[in-house]
């Protein structure tokens, strides 16, 4: 069994974007498919400037509340926030439909 993270909106469709997240969806993976365990609310790590610089404090508490999980599941990211996760152990999963769709 392993864990994911899950960007969405509502609960039905990954469709949202690692930096804007201010929620992940926790779910356990197994042979019968994704068992819910979590809502977990984080603090985005954009803050809506393309520009912005990659902000270390942010991403770890970012990091902390996927600390469980062995992959994160969305639409977009970042490259630096994909390395970071990567060298957490954490792999990084882009897709963009249904979370019945998810296959592991």
């Amino acid at each position: 069994m392993s864990r994911i993270a899950v960007v969405s909106s509502d609960g039905v469709q990954v469709d949202g974007h690692f930096g804007k997240a201010d929620h992940f969806l926790i779910f356990d993976v197994n042979e019968s498919g994704l068992t819910p365990v979590a809502n977990r609310s984080c603090t985005p790590l954009s803050v809506n400037d393309p520009q912005h610089p990659f902000d270390p404090e942010r991403f770890g508490a970012l990091a902390s509340v996927l600390a469980d999980c062995q992959r994160v599941v969305v639409t977009h990211i970042g490259h630096r926030p994909a390395e970071e996760l990567k060298a957490r152990g954490i792999e990084v999963v882009i897709y963009e439909g249904p979370l019945s769709a998810l296959k592991f």
